[in-house]
């Protein structure tokens, strides 16, 4: 009997010390970046190479001629982004386990803005399916003509184009409440929080820009880009390389 206890006591001891290695704080923040790899991988694929091959503004003819001659490469970047855009939400869940002690309100608030984008950027991805069926199925030319057909797959790629920039607004805010935690936190670089701040707020602007004047975007677009590159890429490489900061780390970012 007493055997029997101390073996259950042991176990119990056990138990708390396999639970805090699979939940630790590392462990999570890198399950977080290996997340957010995906999400950029797969989110630049679809949003940053198929997309501009696939697209061409104010030209329909050329947008429908690249469409055709790249079929299989649009089916993939379709899935590319649905896939992303999944990930990017099992990312932000990862992300609130990490990070709700901290602000249960503003971890929240994370959660639900990147559910809010990630739900506009699927349903964006219709449109972009549809023009690809357009396209690709002579019944739609045999029905509008080619130039009805063509101007039809056009005016598809363009509510998707614009439809992303609406997404925009959503994956440019929910870097302001994890720029807020990860300041908080200590667990991360102070630098970077604000890095976070800024470029949530440089995707507004740039959405902004795009819809009042689509000229100007076009030339300022680049230095809108920079801010989120810097920020994304940062923190996606310290939760991959560094997962968080030590306990000692935290304390000492914490009183200074």
């Amino acid at each position: 009997m007493a055997v029997m206890q101390e073996t259950m006591s042991s176990g119990m001891a056990a138990a708390p010390s396999r639970r805090s290695t699979t939940s630790s704080p590392k462990r999570i923040a890198r399950i977080a970046g290996l997340l957010y790899l995906i999400v950029g991988v797969f989110g630049g694929f679809a949003v940053g190479y198929v997309s501009p091959l696939l697209y061409v503004p104010g030209d329909a003819a050329a947008t429908a001629g690249r469409v055709v001659a790249n079929a299989d490469l649009a089916r993939i970047g379709v899935l590319a982004d649905l896939l992303q855009a999944t990930v990017f939400v099992f990312l932000a869940l990862t992300l609130y386990l990490l990070l709700s002690r901290v602000h249960r309100n503003a971890a929240t608030a994370m959660v639900v803005l990147v559910a809010i984008a990630a739900t506009i950027m699927c349903l964006d991805k219709v449109f972009q399916f549809a023009a690809l069926r357009v396209a690709t199925d002579p019944s739609y030319a045999a029905t509008f003509g080619v130039a009805g057909s063509n101007a039809l797959v056009l005016l598809l790629l363009d509510i998707h184009n614009y439809g992303f920039l609406i997404a925009q607004i959503f994956f440019g805010l929910w870097l302001v409440p994890l720029g807020y935690l990860v300041y908080k936190s200590g667990m991360f670089p102070r630098a970077l929080a604000a890095v976070l701040i800024v470029a949530g707020a440089s995707y507004v602007v740039d959405m902004l820009v795009a819809f009042v004047s689509p000229e100007l975007s076009r030339s300022i677009h680049m230095f809108f880009a920079i801010p989120p590159a810097v920020a994304e890429i940062w923190m996606l490489g310290y939760l991959l390389v560094f997962g968080v900061r030590s306990t000692a780390q935290t304390e000492r970012a914490g009183t200074s």
